[in-house]
Parts: C-alpha cells; sequence; structure tokens
C-alpha cells in the first residue's frame, strides 16, 4: 500500500495516494516511515490540521526505524515545527548514528535555528564517516566566513584533485573550494572555481532563456496597466468576498541574493510579525482559481480575485486577528500584479540592488530547481533585463503601492530605511530589530548563515574585486540596456 502511495504522489496525484497512504499505516504500532508519507500527502492537499495530528500520533508508538523519524521531521519543518523537527532528526541520527545521511540532515536543521558551530560539528561527523557525501562540503563551507589559518581549502583542493570524481561531486566541491578562497581574499583562483561550478551545472540543465524572456513578456500582457487594480479589467463582482483587510500580508520580492532575507529578519524582529518563509501560498492560490481559455497566462488573469485570496489565506494561515503575515518568496515577482488583485492592502516590497553584485551574488551560489539563468554570464544578463522591464512594468501598474528597498542604502543606513519599510507596512518601529543576530527565527534561505552575524555592508561592491573576470556579464548587461556605473 505504502509503495503504490508513493508512486501516485510521485505524480503529483495526492488525492488518489491518500486512501493508499492511510492503509499503509492502519493499526500500527510502530513509528514507520508510511506515517510521514502519510502526513506530506495531506500536507500538500492543504490538509494541515490533518497532518499535524498524524505526526503527532506516530511519535507516541513504539520506536521504529531512522527513516520514519526522518519522514516525520521532513513534514514537521513543512508545518513551521522547526524545533520539533531538529529532535526528530536528532532521533533519527541516534537510531542510525553511523548513516550519513541523517547527519547531514541534522546540521541542516542546525543551521536553521542558527545553531552553526553544532552544524559544523555535524558537518564533520559526516564526511568523517563518509567522504563522498559532497553536499556537506559545501554546507560547511558556508556556516562561516573561513580564515586565512581556519579553513579547509587544502582538503578542497585535495579532493578535487582526486582521480574519478563524478559530474555531482565536482559541482559541489568547486561551489565549496571557490566560497572559502573569496573568504580569504584568493579572487582569481575563487573565480576560477566559481565559474567550474556553474559550467558544470549548466551543462546538466535543459533549460532556454528565451522561454523565461517570453514568460515574463506574457506576464506584462497579461496583467496591463490598470488590470491589477481591484475592480480593473478582468475583476469580478465577487470581489466583495475578498478579505476585509489585507493590510496583514506583506511580500518581499525582488531577485535572489538582493537582500529579501534580510528585510524579513528585520521585520519579524518587530512584534506582531511573522513569517511563511519562502511557500508557494500565493501562487498556488492564483492557478488553482485560473479559469477560461488561452495560455496559462490567461487562465491566471482571468482568475476570480476572491477566490484567490480567499485560498492564499487558507494556505497563509494567518492565526492571530492582529498578526502580520510575510511570504518571502522571491519570485513571486512574477506575481504582484495578481497579488495586488486578490489582495488590494497587502504591502509588496520590491528590493532592488545593483546589477552587478546581484548577477555575480547569483552566479556564485548553487540554487536548488529555481534560477536556471544563474550559471551562465549571457543567460544572467538577459534575464536581468526581462526582469528590469517586467518591474518597470509594475511600478507603472501598482504605482506608490509598490514599495522599492535599495539594498545598498539598507545596509549603507539601516535605521533609517528599515523604519521606512516599518512605517509602510503599518508596523510599529522598535531600533532592537536591526539587531538580527538576536532574531532566533528560522531561516531555510542561502543566507541562513549570513543573516545570523549583525548588519554588514562588505557585500556591496564586491563584483569590483572580480572586475577583470566579468567583462562578458558587463558588455552583455549593457548591451540588453542595464544601466551599470561609469566604473564598470
Amino acid at each position: 500500500m505504502t509503495a503504490e502511495a508513493l508512486r501516485l504522489m510521485k505524480l503529483g496525484r495526492f488525492e488518489e495516494a491518500l486512501p493508499f497512504a492511510e492503509q499503509g499505516v492502519a493499526g500500527a504500532e510502530v513509528c514507520l516511515p508510511g506515517h510521514g508519507l502519510l502526513a506530506t500527502i495531506l500536507l500538500r492537499l492543504g490538509r494541515g490540521a490533518e497532518a499535524e495530528r498524524v505526526v503527532a500520533a506516530a511519535m507516541e508508538l513504539k520506536t521504529g526505524v531512522a527513516d520514519a523519524y526522518d519522514g516525520l521531521a521532513y513534514v514537521s519543518m513543512g508545518l513551521g515545527r522547526h524545533d520539533r523537527a531538529n529532535g526528530l532528526y536528532r532521533r533519527a541520527t541516534e537510531i542510525a548514528p553511523q548513516a550519513p545521511r541523517f547527519l547531514y540532515n541534522l546540521a541542516c536543521s542546525e543551521r536553521s535555528l542558527g545553531r552553526l558551530v553544532e552544524a559544523e560539528a555535524d558537518c564533520d561527523r559526516v564526511i568523517a564517516l563518509d567522504r563522498a557525501q559532497y553536499p556537506t562540503y559545501l554546507l560547511r563551507a558556508e556556516l562561516r566566513v573561513q580564515a586565512p589559518n581556519a579553513n579547509h581549502i587544502p582538503e578542497l583542493e585535495a579532493q578535487l584533485a582526486a582521480a574519478g570524481l563524478d559530474h555531482r561531486a565536482r559541482v559541489f566541491l568547486s561551489y565549496a573550494l571557490a566560497k572559502e578562497l573569496d573568504d580569504v581574499g584568493r579572487y582569481d583562483e575563487a573565480f576560477h572555481w566559481f565559474s567550474t561550478a556553474a559550467a558544470a551545472r549548466r551543462s546538466r540543465l535543459q533549460y532556454d532563456i528565451a522561454a523565461d524572456e517570453h514568460k515574463l513578456k506574457r506576464i506584462e500582457q497579461a496583467f496591463p496597466p490598470g488590470a491589477s487594480r481591484p475592480g480593473g479589467p478582468g475583476a469580478r463582482a465577487e470581489a466583495s468576498g475578498q478579505p476585509r483587510d489585507s493590510s496583514r500580508y506583506i511580500f518581499i520580492v525582488g531577485l535572489p541574493r538582493s537582500g529579501t532575507t534580510l528585510v524579513e529578519r528585520i521585520l519579524t524582529g518587530l512584534s506582531g510579525v511573522r513569517s511563511n518563509g519562502e511557500t508557494e501560498n500565493f501562487s498556488r492560490a492564483l492557478f488553482k482559481a485560473a479559469r477560461g481559455a488561452g495560455d496559462v497566462f490567461a487562465q491566471a488573469a482571468a482568475a476570480d480575485p476572491a477566490q484567490v485570496a480567499a485560498e492564499y489565506v487558507r494556505c497563509a494561515n494567518p492565526g492571530g486577528a492582529d498578526a502580520s503575515v510575510i511570504e518571502k518568496l522571491p519570485m513571486n515577482y512574477l506575481y504582484v500584479g495578481a497579488i495586488h488583485r486578490a489582495l488590494p492592502e497587502a504591502k509588496i516590497l520590491l528590493l532592488k540592488r545593483s546589477p552587478l553584485d546581484s548577477c555575480f551574488a547569483m552566479y556564485r551560489t548553487l540554487f536548488g530547481e529555481a534560477y536556471p539563468f544563474s550559471y551562465d554570464m549571457q543567460e544572467l544578463a538577459r534575464y536581468c533585463a526581462a526582469f528590469e522591464r517586467l518591474m518597470s512594468h509594475w511600478r507603472a501598474s501598482l504605482g506608490d503601492s509598490l514599495h522599492e528597498i535599495v539594498y545598498e542604502e539598507l545596509v549603507g543606513e539601516p535605521k533609517r530605511v528599515a523604519a521606512s519599510i516599518a512605517r509602510h507596512c503599518g508596523l510599529t518601529w522598535n531600533d532592537t530589530a536591526l539587531d538580527i543576530q538576536n532574531n532566533q527565527s528560522v531561516s531555510l534561505t542561502a543566507s541562513a548563515a549570513q543573516v545570523r552575524r549583525p548588519i554588514y555592508g562588505s557585500s556591496s561592491g564586491r563584483w569590483r574585486h572580480y572586475h577583470r573576470h566579468l567583462q562578458g556579464l558587463i558588455a552583455a548587461l549593457r548591451q540588453h540596456g542595464v544601466a551599470l556605473p561609469d566604473e564598470a
């Protein structure tokens, strides 16, 4: 039963998978991997309360295998129960202390909670158990700023010099070595490994930048100026059923590595603010309500705003009536028009960063499945230009409803800029929110370790260290109409 549930779930057929998953754990007296599978399916169906009950009940059963607790931990993260997830990951390592993958998951959990020393110790244990656990090297490199007398550079160089490394190993090890070389100021060597890693990653992706350029252009066409306003073209009378007050919702958008996590950390340091993190709550609500003929963009534009709003609120789980809720998925910039139409009082914060810093920050980062344009300089330039055009469109469409934040100004004058963000969001400002290193909330982003340090501006102008290596990117950005400083 469990195998069939897993098969159907992988196909995205969650409703069909559910009864098989339920049968797979019916009458179980021991905690099984099937409990995590069942809870995962319920979570994907938007039935979080039921998923929570499955996890809680499974934890009360007789001790099972490590995989069972690893699965429950994964679901707990999806439910926002990160401390519980950490305890479950730890339990998995106690049951199977010689299994590297459970230790790796524990290390990731420790990092999300800001326990960076513990996470590094876990990474060292993983590598000691199995030197071929390559993602661990990159995770470890990112946990702190490496120092000239305390780094893993020789170890990483030796690993990369070994014969017979496969593609995956070279990607992770190259990113790890590049990051550590950058930390210690060996920029030419660092760029060699950044470019080696990025080229290797790009070589295995099936991606066409032209398709993304077309997508961003179709979004403009589907949401012309005026269409994003409540009552504008595409809106319907049912919009009267929208939440009376959508001002409690805060969407932080922008290109990845543009400062979205920093803004999130500052705002969650204020009273009455919590974050859902990087969820697809809004896009799922939008496409669930999509209707009519035409392509997916036309169908999304025809969605009933009231239905989108109601489904989003259900997914967002706003909790208490006075809480402000942050959605921090950077790529929500694709849905700015739809967000404003469905949730007209929601605060939309757009991060803007110097194009060269922005592009290089993306280029030096290994993402998951998202942002496939970030591994090639020419594609980066083309996407950056398409992004700028879409943002200009949203500015024309939303006017003052789109609040822009310049990253360089935020890190240069954090008190002034952050206080203005809080005012725009209707939040009571407190200077202690700037002490982001004291913010105990969870972070699951690529900046999870960085936000455990005080606000710093050293990343501004970082591209200058690599100026001679970025000539192709600079030329391409200018070719596509992206404004750059004269010194570039």
